[in-house]
Formats: C-alpha cells, structure tokens, sequence
C-alpha cells in the first residue's frame, strides 16, 4: 500500500518532534522528505518557499521591539516604572505581588516579550518580596504568571506573527488585545491578593502610606518612562508611524531616555541589547522561513480541507470548536514554543475558523490568550525557568504555585471565547474594522 505524502510529512514531523530534533529542522527535513516523496515538485521549491516567507516586512518589528525592551531595561526605566506602581498598591495583601502584575503589564506595553517581561520585573521585585516575608514560591509564581501578559498587551510578538500568518492587520490585532489584556491582569491581581490573604502575606510590609504630593512627585520624575507606551502605542494609533517604524521609535526613544535623561544606559547594554534582538529575531526568522514551506506542502495535499471537514463532522457551534482548539492548544503548549505553535497551527486552522464564521481578530485573541497558558506549564514554560532562576526556586515546586494563576487565565479564556465583542469592539470603535 502506498503512503500518501500527508502521511508522510505528519509521520516525519512526529518522529523528529519525539527524538528532540529542534523545530525548524523538524519542519525542513519533514518537507524535504514529503518532496522526495512526492516528486511532484523540483527541489529547488525548497530555498525559494524559505525565501518568499522570510521576505515580510512586519516581521522587522520583532527585533525591534525585543531590543527596545532591553535597552529599557538597562536605562532603569522598568525600576521607575516599578516605583510608581507600587506606591499605589504597596500596602494592600500581596501589594508587591500586585505591583509585580502592574509593572508586567505596564513593561508588556514595551517589550512584547513574555520571558524578557519576567526578567525585567522579576529581578527587582523578587527579592523585594523575600525581604518582605513572602514565599519563594509565591514571589516567584506571581512574576511568571504576570510575565503571560506580555503576550496579550501590544505590542506583542505572537500577535505580530499570527496577524502576517492569518492576513489581518497588525494594528487591529493590537487594539483588540488592549481589553482582554486588562480582564487578564485584573484576574492575576485578584488572584494574587486572595493567595496572599489567605497566606498573611504583605501585611506588615515596610512600604509608607499612600501620600498623593509624593506620588505626583514620582510621576513628575518618572515622566519619561511612563510615557513610553503612549509614545510607542500612539504614534501607532495616530497613525504617525505603522508598527514597524513604531519599533525602530522605541528604540530611539529608549536610547534618549536611557542615555540623557537617566544617565543609566552604558554601550555594554546596547550590545548586549543588539546581541539579544538578533539571537532572538534569528530563532523566529528559521521557524518562520522553514515553516513557510511546510505550510506549502500541506496546502498542495489539502490538509486543511481535510480537518475542517474532520471538526465540523463533530460539530459546527463556533463555540465548540473554539474550545476544541483551545484544549489542542494546551496540550501542543507544554511541548512547543509559543511562536512555534501559532506558526505551524494557523495556516491550517483559518480556513475552519473562516467557515465556520469566526471573526479572525476575535481567534487570534483566543489564540494568543491560550498560549498565555502554555508559557507557565511545564515541561516547557519559558517563564518558569526564568523566574525559577531568580527565585531560587525548583520548578516543580514553581509548577504548582502556579496552578491557581493558571485556572484563572483559563477562565478568562472561556470568557473571552464566549464573548466576542471583548476582542472585537475596540477595533470596530476606533479603527473601523468589520464596518
């Protein structure tokens, strides 16, 4: 009997996932093994379909912002940030915990990275909150799960890639992610204030009272940083700059604030910034070009025909199947990358999404939100080994400190799903979209 070359690419696929073979040469041997088979198509498809998915000029954004956040990091603007913030919150249980949450989702405006956001705010509040009596497991636990919000807030790095993949606009995607953004964080902070109260952590904390001239005058100090997003996200939304030149304005704007104004920023930061932007944009730029190519393969041998035809033979309620692929997204999110998953699954996932009647803004929101989850599970949650390391902390006993921070980011998924107009009323309201 004669194997079909969807068998074969899917069987070759498995394997190289199973041995641990990484995942752009995963995808670049399976491909390569589905053309020899095949024989339908000249080798020479190979390097052409690479070069055709690389040559995409949103994808320039990625290193950009990945490089301005570094910088921010490094010019003591994520410290100011995280000073601000905690004055408001400070006193309450868990008040670091819930200025780790903030500050995450205030950095997310800026970095577009989920583990770089740990980073930054985990190694200045992590050993703020063992100062002050916290667990290692709770300060470690808050950051991870507030570092997931790096993917929802704009501008986010998956929403970068899913908007090219799925051919909708970057600056929708982006305007979308702003409300279930906020839901997502307001339920880590409640999350984290009802761990902490019941833990008794946070109470007896050495933070001054609340004291509104003091306030101000932090804010007056900290002008710079704070203004970032609206400097980055604006220049977006005014339509000054598309989201590409707003990046290379992030890092302009973080050389100015890093290098003239707090006089914190050092030429060994800009290298390791530009060091960090390229090794990053490189790992995605391989998945993406080799991925192209394997998308192309299973366009030819109709894939994704063949599995809408498979899911709405079970059942064709848009909500049903939302929830089949987010229980497919949670598995996938324990073994693969982020950007891994959203690259391989969405050229084949569009077409049941279109049939079906799924808004693609309100999918890739889901989408995104769903692989929130993944970034703090194991065996392959990059925030946990990021913040495991700076709470000293083993993973497994991070793993499931942060179980409670998990069940509510899945709540919020199930709301979000159910209840599109989350995703989509803010681009309808200001951009336009859909009318």
């Amino acid at each position: 009997m004669e194997i079909s070359v969807l068998a074969v690419v899917l069987l070759a696929l498995t394997l190289l996932f199973a041995i641990g073979m990484p995942i752009f040469m995963s995808l670049a041997i399976a491909s390569a093994a589905a053309l020899i088979h095949g024989g339908y198509l000249p080798m020479s498809v190979i390097h052409n379909t690479i070069f055709d998915g690389l040559n995409i000029f949103p994808l320039l954004a990625i290193p950009c912002f990945v490089i301005a956040g570094t910088l921010m990091e490094h010019g003591n603007i994520t410290g100011q940030i995280v000073n601000v913030v905690k004055q408001l919150v400070g006193r309450t249980y868990g008040g670091l915990g819930i200025t780790a949450i903030l500050a995450c989702t205030f950095f997310a405006a800026i970095s577009g990275s989920g583990p770089g956001t740990v980073a930054a705010v985990g190694t200045i509040l992590v050993p703020a909150m063992l100062r002050s009596g916290y667990s290692r497991e709770y300060a470690a636990s808050v950051t991870s799960s507030g570092g997931t919000i790096g993917l929802l807030i704009p501008p986010s790095n998956p929403m970068i890639i899913y908007a090219i993949l799925s051919n909708v606009s970057v600056t929708a995607m982006f305007t979308a992610g702003f409300l279930p953004g906020f839901i997502v964080a307001f339920s880590m902070c409640l999350t984290a204030w009802l761990l902490a109260r019941r833990n008794g952590f946070g109470i007896n904390e050495d933070t001054p009272k609340f004291n509104l001239l003091h306030f101000l005058r932090s804010c007056r100090k900290s002008f710079f940083a704070l203004a970032t997003p609206f400097v980055i996200l604006g220049s977006i939304y005014t339509g000054f700059a598309t989201p590409v030149e707003a990046s290379v304005l992030a890092i302009a704007y973080a050389l100015f604030v890093g290098f003239v104004i707090n006089r914190a920023l050092t030429l060994t930061a800009v290298y390791k910034s530009l060091l960090e932007g390229a090794l990053i944009s490189g790992a995605v730029l391989l998945i993406v070009g080799t991925s192209s190519l394997f998308g192309r393969i299973l366009t030819l041998e109709e894939a994704p025909q063949r599995l809408a035809s498979l899911v709405l033979g079970i059942s064709s309620d848009p909500f049903m199947i939302l929830l089949m692929i987010v229980a497919v997204l949670i598995v996938l999110g324990m073994f693969m990358e982020t950007i891994s998953t959203i690259i391989i699954l969405v050229p084949v996932l569009m077409p049941i999404i279109n049939m079906v009647g799924i808004d693609p803004i309100h999918f890739g929101i889901v989408l995104v939100l769903t692989n929130q989850i993944a970034l703090s599970t194991p065996p392959l949650g990059v925030n946990l080994f990021v913040a495991s390391r700076i709470g000293s902390v083993s993973v497994e006993r991070l793993s499931v400190a942060v179980i409670p921070y998990l069940v509510a980011l899945f709540a919020c998924v199930l709301l979000i799903a159910y209840f599109p107009s989350i995703s989509t009323w803010l681009p309808t309201w200001l951009l336009g979209y859909g009318l």
